[in-house]
């Protein structure tokens, strides 16, 4: 072997790449640790769902971000866990998702898209814009949202928008929207009023609710909101007074509207 020129030549370059191998190795593992390449820049941005970018928060503090960069983030710009990164921002109370890019040399961009609530879910949680249920401590005037499990609530939303614009002529809005078990709707208003939707035609029912209110159901209840209106009739609809009306002797009162 050793006369053989051929094979030392084959030996002699196998070495001398595994100790260039060797070097470059041991010259990475120290460039990814402090002090090399440390991280100087995090840059936030708000961003919402459709893509746009809005350079305030809304709720999620300063502090919170602040005391999060400086317990979370570990490493320089190479060695920087970005996985990690992202899971500490989205377990942030409000914020719904989030992604982290580095930016050479010495920077971090994080992304943060915040929950928009639309409505609470039950009495324990929220929802928001994309139908989707999350739990923090607010304390804002928004409608309830029922459903038989939390799956439910993008159906929910999405109808609430659907009955909200038919509404929009009436000025009337929602303060509750119900999904039964027996996967039947139900509307309470913001004037108090009940309605019973059912589970067949429930926009259909409500466009004919909003048809005939004007000059019949509101002929009605000049001073008091109904408390209940059935509309699951085919023809017509079942009302049902306040009490405070009921007792009163001189008016009289219609109990089904066709």
């Amino acid at each position: 072997m050793w006369n053989n020129h051929h094979a030392l030549d084959l030996l002699s370059k196998i070495l001398f790449v595994l100790v260039a191998v060797t070097v470059l190795c041991g010259i990475s593992l120290q460039l990814i640790r402090p002090p090399f390449f440390p991280i100087k820049e995090i840059n936030i941005q708000i961003v919402h769902g459709e893509g746009g970018i809005n350079a305030r928060l809304q709720n999620v503090s300063h502090a919170q971000i602040e005391k999060l960069v400086r317990n979370e983030i570990a490493g320089n710009f190479i060695s920087v866990n970005l996985t990690a990164v992202r899971e500490a921002f989205v377990k942030l109370p409000w914020v719904r998702d989030a992604r982290v890019y580095r930016e050479w040399p010495h920077g971090l961009n994080v992304m943060l898209e915040e929950h928009h609530a639309l409505a609470y879910w039950g009495s324990h949680a929220l929802v928001n814009t994309y139908g989707e249920v999350f739990r923090v401590t607010a304390d804002v005037n928004l409608p309830v949202f029922i459903g038989p499990n939390e799956a439910s609530a993008y159906e929910v939303t999405q109808q609430y928008r659907r009955f909200n614009q038919i509404l929009m002529p009436l000025q009337q809005h929602i303060a509750q929207v119900m999904l039964t078990q027996r996967y039947a709707w139900r509307i309470q208003l913001n004037t108090g009023t009940v309605l019973e939707l059912g589970r067949n035609e429930i926009e259909e029912r409500l466009i004919r609710y909003v048809s005939v209110y004007n000059h019949s159901i509101a002929r009605l209840n000049q001073q008091h909101s109904l408390a209940y209106v059935d509309l699951r009739y085919p023809n017509g609809f079942a009302i049902r007074v306040p009490e405070t009306m009921q007792q009163e002797p001189h008016k009289s009162v219609a109990r089904r509207e066709t």
